[in-house]
């Protein structure tokens, strides 16, 4: 581990234009579980995918997604961002790190600090009514799931936040590959790579690829210049930023 993280310091200390990739790994640390892994939202049984996630069924019965958002929501009286994302506000404060990539859907990026932030599967800080468009903000959503369990515009329209559901296009993708082709060094960073399309994203990066994740990534170990099978913060607590 030691001869790892000298290397990955070097790599850094020597990089201009850092890229991270972050799932959700980098989170879970905070209290926020993951979709696909052993005791994540999916496997719990606790949400069905399709009814939870799936926007022509949101359309026709919003319940099982209002009962995820109030479960979700509940979750940021307590959370707060992991060294694994204050790592990353502060590699991109000091000019190294110019974007973060990410899967996840709650904020905790920019929580940290990050400002150059491309969800490409949305996120919950906004939301509109997708019958008039109008918008609400995270304090609504949060204060109105919370009193009444469902989010309802004054319109009466149903009110979703700005997430990628089943059935929508992804965000940010054309921007994000962009951003990986021009970096000398991505970090992947809590995911497995198994869902595409940003899976697709350190194939077409030039620099090195380092991966920190715990258990197994779907990318060929040839190709990864570092590997951690660790857990975030034990890696990045020994780095210099």
């Amino acid at each position: 581990m030691k001869k790892k993280i000298e290397t990955l310091q070097k790599a850094i200390d020597e990089s201009n234009y850092i890229v991270a990739l972050t799932g959700a790994g980098i989170s879970t640390g905070a209290g926020i579980p993951d979709f696909r892994g052993k005791g994540g939202i999916y496997s719990t049984g606790l949400y069905d995918p399709y009814k939870t996630f799936d926007f022509s069924y949101f359309k026709k019965d919003p319940s099982y997604f209002f009962k995820f958002t109030k479960d979700f929501t509940g979750l940021y009286d307590n959370i707060v961002p992991t060294e694994g994302h204050k790592f990353l506000a502060g590699l991109e404060e000091k000019g190294k790190l110019k974007t973060v990539i990410t899967q996840n859907i709650d904020g905790l990026h920019q929580m940290a600090g990050s400002k150059h932030v491309i969800e490409v599967h949305g996120g919950f800080s906004t939301c509109h009514c997708i019958k008039c468009r109008k918008f609400y903000d995270f304090n609504w959503l949060k204060e109105e799931i919370a009193k009444t369990e469902e989010l309802r515009c004054s319109c009466r329209g149903l009110v979703k936040p700005d997430i990628v559901f089943f059935g929508e296009a992804v965000e940010g993708m054309e921007e994000a590959m962009k951003e990986a082709v021009k970096s000398d060094l991505f970090l992947v960073m809590g995911s497995s790579l198994t869902v595409q399309p940003a899976s697709l994203l350190p194939h077409v990066t030039g620099g090195k690829i380092v991966v920190i994740n715990m258990g197994e990534v779907m990318f060929p170990e040839k190709k990864i210049y570092i590997n951690f099978d660790s857990d975030i913060d034990s890696v990045v607590k020994n780095l210099k930023i």
